[in-house]
């Protein structure tokens, strides 16, 4: 998906709900979590990858989407099974589904780009990007802040409340700088991300004028990551890719002012190291073989009671063949994990063989058919295991085995597509929110069957003046545990996995002025394995729309209305999303 052009999208979550199969959790308002996943495999079995290296947290393996700006995006692209190139590392192979973010590199006309943006609940938000070419290389730096004071009214019974301690500020620095040195495609990333929040808490019923949540949590992100692409002859190519990750979280509970808080005041540090070497050797104009081996070192401390102090070390490796001829490409790969945790009083060694093929006919110019099998595997993470309190050390390492196809038409400005699917699921490991969003409780369900199908339909047309585009598409999808046939979540559907969702997009452009619609539809859910009352929530729909001004080659104004209806619903149970909402951005290329 191109961030160029189109329906005018705000933030990485919003660009993710335009894929079919794509579920992301939205815990409300510009400071709340946002995380994905596809095909109810569960968002630790998606890889996130920013331009090839992945965006990995061994603490829980949530990728917070928010921490991302779409500001430095040249496109966002989904792989349900798995991109197959050359040169992929083998995390890369070894995902359930991929998310890859691509930078925006290319040679700019203007080297500075700012924007200002501000709209409801207190939302104001700067960022400011420079781009430049010093011969072979290219050069990249922004910088953004935001602040947003989330407070936005809710239905609480027979009343409206205000959503309290939803606030956020946070401030986001990127450098990047990639070229040709020596002949070899070299490219250097250096980020970092500080935020302080508050958690809101699920809104349940208290007794009058108790506060619903008083817990802050301060983060600081910072990453540098590397890698360097040699084509050695004809034949011979090798990837070097290498990240350094440092991870801080501050989290306090405050119970002096919520005496219901469970008492805490604790820092995280999360350290990380990781380093891939990646070799491929072209046979022939047809098949190519490749090879890869990754390492990551993590290692967690903290000055909570009771800690454990977990450290891990993880192998992984690839051996990998590709085939492509005239109509007819094919690929097929094994990779191996493991990973070996240590900890206050003990070891554990986890490891797993996960093979994959895929096959790919170019029927004609016009009918494309795909077909993949592969087996993920995930590991529990640091907090799964060993977090105090509710870290379940018993807890398996989840096992995914995934089957899919895709049926894709495309001529004129017309494509079409069909996706049936099927995923088994053994040891899920299943993450359900408790009174916080700092704690989470954690447990396996046996065995989840999961089938559905993804259908598409989108076009993009002139009439006269008037240039036009649209999509629809649709998923339909049962989850089903199938642990054991004498339990009563035996045959239920997966908790927050709807059986019907879709999104159908409209847009316009004439002159100086694009005009764009989105309208999101997700079915009946339930928040837990229970078919009980208090678990339901209802059908959703979502209507977005946005209006953009190209007032000359340097100005652009984009207004954007979320949530027109004003419809009340919610993504997690408990966590109201935003009524009626307004924006307006403006940026400024000089």
């Amino acid at each position: 998906m191109s961030l160029d052009g189109g329906v005018a999208v705000e933030d990485l979550a919003d660009a993710l709900t335009r894929f079919t199969s794509v579920q992301v959790r939205d815990y409300g308002g510009e400071g709340g979590l946002k995380t994905v996943n596809v095909r109810s495999l569960g968002s630790q079995h998606v890889g996130v990858f920013l331009d090839g290296i992945q965006i990995e947290n061994a603490q829980n393996m949530q990728v917070d989407l928010g921490r991302f700006s779409l500001a430095d995006m040249q496109a966002v692209s989904l792989y349900n099974g798995q991109k197959s190139a050359r040169l992929q590392s083998a995390r890369e192979y070894a995902a359930g589904s991929s998310i890859y973010l691509t930078t925006r590199m290319s040679p700019a006309d203007a080297p500075w780009h700012i924007l200002f943006r501000g709209g409801s609940f207190g939302t104001l938000n700067a960022a400011v990007r420079y781009r430049h070419n010093a011969g072979p290389v290219k050069i990249r730096a922004s910088a953004e802040a935001l602040h947003s004071d989330g407070g936005y009214p809710y239905p609480f019974f027979d009343t409206t409340l205000v959503r309290e301690n939803g606030d956020i500020r946070s401030f986001r620095l990127e450098a990047a700088a990639e070229g040709d040195i020596a002949g070899t495609d070299c490219a250097l990333m250096l980020y970092s991300y500080g935020s302080e929040r508050g958690f809101p808490g699920p809104v349940i019923k208290r007794a009058a004028g108790f506060p619903l949540s008083a817990e802050r949590q301060e983060d600081q992100d910072i990453f540098l990551q590397g890698s360097a692409v040699r084509d050695w002859d004809d034949r011979n190519a090798s990837a070097l890719k290498f990240k350094l990750t440092r991870n801080l979280t501050h989290y306090d509970s405050h119970p002096e002012r919520n005496p219901m808080a469970i008492p805490s005041n604790v820092t995280y540090r999360q350290s990380s190291a990781y380093v891939s070497w990646a070799q491929s050797y072209t046979v022939d104009s047809r098949w190519s073989l490749d090879a890869g081996v990754d390492f990551q070192r993590n290692v967690l401390d903290s000055d909570a009671g009771r800690f454990v102090f977990p450290s891990r070390n993880s192998l992984s490796g690839v051996v990998a063949a590709r085939y492509a001829g005239k109509c007819l490409k094919a690929a097929a790969h094994v990779v191996y994990l493991g990973a070996l945790d240590s900890y206050s009083g003990g070891k554990d060694y986890r490891g797993a063989w996960m093979p994959s093929v895929s096959v790919s006919w170019q029927i004609d110019p016009f009918w494309e058919l795909d077909f993949f099998a592969k087996r993920s595997y995930r590991l529990p993470t640091f907090n799964d295991l060993y977090y105090t309190l509710i870290g379940n050390t018993s807890l398996r390492p989840e096992s995914a085995m995934q089957v899919g196809a895709d049926l894709r038409f495309s001529a004129r400005g017309f494509s079409a597509g069909l996706s049936p699917y099927y995923n088994r699921v053994t040891d899920k490991i299943v993450a359900i929110p408790t009174s916080t969003l700092f704690r989470w409780s954690m447990l396996n369900i046996g065995v989840a069957d999961i089938a559905g199908a993804d259908a598409f339909l989108s076009w993009s047309g002139k009439a006269g003046v008037w240039t036009l585009g649209g999509s629809l598409s649709y998923s339909f999808q049962i989850a089903l545990d199938h642990t054991s046939p004498g339990m009563v979540t035996y045959g239920l559907q997966l908790p927050y996995a709807p059986v019907h969702s879709g999104v159908a997009e409209l847009s316009a452009g004439v002159g100086k002025f694009s005009v764009g619609a989105v309208l999101s539809f997700t079915g009946d859910r339930w928040s837990a394995a229970s078919r009980s009352r208090e678990y339901y929530l209802s059908p959703l729909a979502v209507l977005d729309a946005n209006l953009t001004w190209q007032a000359t080659s340097w100005l652009r104004a984009v207004l954007t209305l979320k949530n027109i209806t004003d419809s009340r619903y919610s993504l997690v149970q408990g966590y109201p999303m935003p009524g009626v909402s307004a924006n307006m951005s403006v940026v400024f290329s000089l």
